[in-house]
């Protein structure tokens, strides 16, 4: 629906690497006493929803890499000063931030694994659209 159609269309022709052109189309002025449908903010954030779902769905290694970076440096940043106050006295007083700690470094792992997975699976997809592409025979033969 509406200009996703083309951000989707953009990217699957990119990722199967088909050949793309531009076409020139005649413009001209709006009609007189016609209004523009278009919304600014909101069909820029419909696109930019539908890029980072496509990102996630073509390249998840990159987008759950991103996610498993962001909570292990969280973890880290919540784990340094409990470390260090259990290096200094031996005793870790902050208990609920270094369960957080840990709990944030599991979910950074559980991202990074979730992403070799759909990596491998996105992989055999594109392989799979590529080949059926392939098999179709060209325009005027």
């Amino acid at each position: 629906m509406g200009f996703e159609t083309e951000t989707e269309l953009s990217v699957h022709a990119l990722e199967l690497r088909m050949p793309i052109a531009e076409v020139v189309t005649p413009y001209k002025a709006r009609p007189a006493g016609s209004a523009s449908k278009l919304r600014t903010y909101r069909d820029g954030f419909r696109i930019l929803m539908m890029i980072l779902s496509l990102f996630k769905e073509e390249r998840p290694l990159a987008f759950f890499s991103i996610i498993a970076g962001i909570l292990g440096l969280t973890a880290v940043v919540l784990a340094y000063p409990v470390f260090m106050t259990y290096i200094e006295t031996g005793l870790v007083p902050r208990f609920p931030t270094a369960i957080l700690s840990t709990g944030l470094m599991i979910l950074a792992s559980l991202s990074l694994t979730c992403g070799f997975v759909l990596d491998t699976v996105t992989h055999g997809r594109r392989e799979m659209k590529r080949l059926a592409y392939l098999s179709i025979p060209p325009f005027g033969n």
